[in-house]
């Protein structure tokens, strides 16, 4: 959904940053792994100790890259089936880091073994919602289907509740319930993506079969 809008007029916005690093002779994959670096770390070091604010900060600025290496290697026009799997496989990594120091969080100083499920259901979903269309697509069907709860979706709705609830530090009165609420709502419309996808798959895969068998039928009346 988000990423039919948001990422168009983010590419716009981020063009003179990626052409400015094209110059300076930076690679897109030097900016696929340092981004994810950043992410990473973001994650694992601020989020398990309960510092969601500066956590998503750090996160914020690294996680732009997504948008920045594609449109480096437009530019340069060196897109390749390599930059597109680096960038894929390490969006998983990221999202992984994100739910995961969520997750270490929730089962240690924030003390709350269902939230800490909640979390891994929107880790795990979220891996396997990106799987469905992926494998879909390997198999020829064309997966047309977006889903409720994307990529972006999913980072939107966590990273602006994490950013908010850690205002509680700064003095934000019940402001930390909005992560909890964030979390849920991610949790379901993964879940309700999922059906989606496959569901589609499924409808994909009967019809392409249906019309295999047509052409077999029809080869062997000939």
């Amino acid at each position: 959904m988000l990423n039919k809008y948001a990422r168009a007029f983010f590419t716009r916005v981020l063009t003179p940053f990626a052409a400015l690093l094209i110059r300076l002779g930076v690679s897109p994959d030097a900016v696929t792994l340092v981004g994810t670096g950043g992410v990473i770390t973001g994650a694992l070091v601020f989020y398990p100790r309960g510092e969601f604010f500066w956590g998503t900060v750090v996160i914020t600025l690294f996680v732009f890259s997504d948008l920045i290496d594609g449109n480096m290697a437009r530019q340069l026009g060196r897109s390749s089936r390599w930059g597109a799997f680096l960038d894929s496989t390490l969006d998983r990594v990221a999202d992984g880091a994100i739910f995961g120091g969520l997750a270490l969080w929730y089962a240690g100083k924030g003390d709350d073994n269902v939230l800490c499920a909640v979390t891994i259901f929107c880790l795990a979903s979220g891996q396997v919602v990106s799987y469905t269309k992926a494998r879909g697509e390997s198999i020829g069907l064309p997966v047309k289907v977006n889903g409720l709860v994307e990529r972006a979706e999913r980072l939107v709705i966590s990273l602006v509740a994490c950013g908010f609830s850690g205002l509680y530090k700064f003095g934000v009165p019940h402001i930390e319930i909005l992560l909890p609420i964030a979390l849920w709502i991610v949790a379901v419309g993964s879940a309700v993506t999922l059906v989606q996808r496959v569901v589609t798959v499924r409808r994909e895969a009967e019809e392409a079969d249906a019309a295999d068998r047509a052409v077999t039928q029809g080869g062997e009346t000939r």
